[in-house]
């Protein structure tokens, strides 16, 4: 059976790393421009650089986002931009607009160019036309069915891919097109500021009587209209497949290297078990469940896959984020004297006891023995997100692996 590619976001150098760690085949991060993740921590020229030889000599691919919506003032820009790439060495850009697409292939002819979701690609008219100017990856629009997808694939060509998103946050609107934010705040969304207001509280004002808010739900913490459930297909891995999808994409260029690893790892061994034994896939299937909920998520839902989603896929209250496990480190090193150093995320205290996420699946409880800052200090707890620490634990990490706490 031909595995699919997984896809793993990267907001930022450092998150590439433990996306690499934790079963990558392929990550896609954002550069200094052009990414619809404007608050990412994206990299810069040099840093790309370094990510793609990182990720190279352990096999996986690098793509870098440039999905904006391009006025004219971007078209300059782009050109200087994908002259500055081309030293990186990425194995594909992911575009949405013609104009950018136009222009990454005249400066960058032998990158391979993937089309963004963004570009609204729901039918295989759409797939042969992008197939027609030298495309072989098309990224479905999450509004898709699977048996679309299916009649898709049937009409393609062998050689062109279907990339489809499996897991992470849906977007209220058609293929993330949307003018909310930029009506609201002035953010604009399809050049990577989006505000989110489809989180946002909403109630109903009537014109002759400001001020009075009047609930649109019967709800005491106000009415959220649009805040979908996220994607979660880890259950789901034989359908993914029997439709044809080639690369499964995780979401989350804005998470944390919890979620990242949690969900990468989850979707590898998944993917995994499920090509070499799909008995026990199917017996593991709560296992890998769980295990996605011990990243920071919203409720589940299978999205469009299985038809149009309904109000059971929608969240009406305001807690919409679950954390289920606390992000402790990313471990830096071993320093030789039987202490761990980590940058800390979250408050911990000495007696804790932590988990070590290992990068094949095993998850190795751990005591917090003893807590040093980093004037070599003892401490009982560990309050201040971003204090280098030297920590004794039960068992030894290995540099890369992550910490958590669950609740």
């Amino acid at each position: 059976m031909k595995k699919p590619e997984l896809l793993v976001p990267a907001g930022s150098p450092e998150v590439l790393k433990t996306a690499v760690r934790y079963g990558a085949d392929a990550v896609y991060i954002g550069g200094e421009a052009f990414s619809l993740r404007e608050k990412a921590r994206n990299a810069t020229a040099e840093e790309l650089e370094a990510c793609v030889r990182f990720a190279h000599e352990r096999g996986v691919k690098v793509y870098v986002t440039a999905n904006i919506l391009a006025h004219n003032r971007d078209l300059d820009e782009a050109r200087a931009y994908f002259e500055t790439l081309k030293k990186a060495g990425p194995d594909g850009l992911i575009i949405s607009d013609p104009g950018i697409f136009m222009t990454a292939r005249e400066v960058m002819p032998e990158c391979p160019v993937h089309i963004s979701t963004q570009a609204n690609n729901v039918n295989y008219g759409t797939y042969r036309f992008w197939y027609a100017h030298g495309v072989r990856r098309v990224v479905a629009g999450r509004e898709l069915s699977l048996p679309e997808i299916a009649e898709i694939r049937a009409r393609i060509p062998d050689d062109m891919e279907i990339e489809a998103f499996v897991h992470g946050a849906m977007c209220v609107s058609y293929s993330g097109r949307c003018l909310l934010s930029n009506y609201l705040t002035g953010r604009d969304a399809n050049h990577g500021a989006c505000t989110h207001p489809c989180r946002w509280r909403y109630a109903l004002v009537e014109e002759t009587r400001p001020g009075e808010y009047m609930p649109i739900e019967e709800n005491e913490r106000g009415s959220f209209l649009f805040s979908a459930k996220d994607l979660c297909m880890v259950g789901h891995i034989p359908d993914l497949l029997e439709a044809g999808i080639d690369a499964f994409k995780i979401e989350g260029r804005m998470k944390t290297a919890l979620y990242v690893a949690t969900a990468a790892r989850a979707y590898r061994n998944a993917i995994d078990d499920y090509c070499r034994d799909p008995a026990r896939y199917r017996a593991r299937i709560p296992h890998y469940e769980r295990e996605v909920r011990l990243g920071t998520n919203r409720a589940f839902s299978t999205g469009f896959f299985y038809g149009k989603p309904s109000a059971e896929d929608h969240i009406y209250t305001g807690e919409a984020y679950r954390t289920e496990a606390v992000f402790i480190g990313c471990v830096l090193e071993n320093d030789g004297e039987g202490y761990t150093v980590f940058s800390q995320k979250n408050r911990f205290f000495r007696g804790d006891t932590l988990e070590i996420l290992k990068p094949d699946g095993e998850n190795v409880p751990c005591e917090v023995l003893e807590i040093r800052g980093a004037g070599g200090e003892a401490a009982d707890s560990a309050p201040h997100a971003g204090e280098r620490l030297r920590v004794r634990l039960s068992a030894a990490p290995e540099p890369g692996d992550i910490l958590r706490k669950t609740v």
